[in-house]
């Protein structure tokens, strides 16, 4: 009789660990949920961080409110960032946590940390100045120009999110992610240029100083050009130490930023 009643304890047993899989089920796809809202309200709030840090930048050293140019780019970028986030959420939800993650990481080469400590300062001088020139010198730039730089917005982002799309590797650090199957990603834009990201962004801190409607900012953005060579360097020495392929798709892709020029 012991064994007839040890059979039916696991069969009661397992009929209530079946029963309990749809509950358990929904456990698992709540937590996803979970997880999902979670990271669209930490994109939320950081797209409102930096835009009420960006128009504090800009408001305060140009000394109004009254800017039309500045409320459209800060218009402009909010939408920006809350449509391709929620795009990237949905199509690549592993590369927007990665793109979420701080611009100081510990497995982030010394040289890159340097080169995001660099670039912070020269984007904050830029804000700056494009504020101060707001000040001094109003309506500098013709608004044939300006809407020509709002077009480059647009035309900075969209390039960027194809690049996002190819390129699930796309961190905002210098670092290989052999966690996430780090590989060579040789279409797309990568095609043309081994550094497209950068390529996007260039047209952003030209367009954005044209909008604005700031020739000093616009006299300013050669220098964004000098510091996305510098770090196109320091990625493909980490990338030639440690991604395999990695030398292989530089000889064949000989440019870096421009197609035919670098």
């Amino acid at each position: 009789m012991t064994p007839v009643n040890g059979q039916r304890t696991a069969r009661s047993h397992f009929s209530t660990t079946v029963a309990s899989l749809p509950e358990n089920r929904a456990i698992m796809v709540l937590t996803a949920q979970e997880r999902e809202q979670r990271m669209i309200s930490k994109l939320l709030l950081q797209t409102l961080i930096w835009i009420v840090v960006m128009g504090a930048l800009l408001f305060v050293p140009a000394g109004t409110l009254h800017w039309p140019a500045a409320w459209v780019f800060l218009g402009t970028m909010a939408i920006l960032g809350v449509a391709c986030g929620l795009w990237l959420a949905r199509i690549d939800p592993a590369l927007l946590a990665e793109r979420m993650r701080p611009t100081m990481q510990r497995d982030q080469p010394l040289a890159d940390k340097k080169f995001m400590l660099a670039f912070g300062f020269v984007a904050l001088i830029w804000f700056l100045a494009i504020g101060l020139d707001r000040r001094y010198h109003p309506s500098g730039v013709p608004l044939a120009l300006q809407v020509p730089g709002w077009a480059m917005l647009l035309l900075s982002t969209g390039f960027i999110m194809w690049v996002m799309r190819e390129n699930s590797f796309a961190a905002p650090v210098v670092k290989l992610q052999t966690e996430r199957g780090h590989r060579v990603i040789s279409t797309g834009p990568y095609a043309w240029v081994r550094h497209p990201m950068y390529t996007g962004t260039i047209l952003f801190f030209v367009g954005a100083p044209l909008l604005l409607g700031s020739w000093w900012g616009v006299a300013m953005s050669p220098l964004f050009v000098v510091l996305f060579a510098v770090r196109a360097g320091i990625e493909e020495h980490a990338l030639l130490a440690g991604l395999p392929g990695y030398a292989d798709y530089a000889a064949r892709v000989r440019y870096r930023l421009v197609p035919g020029i670098w």
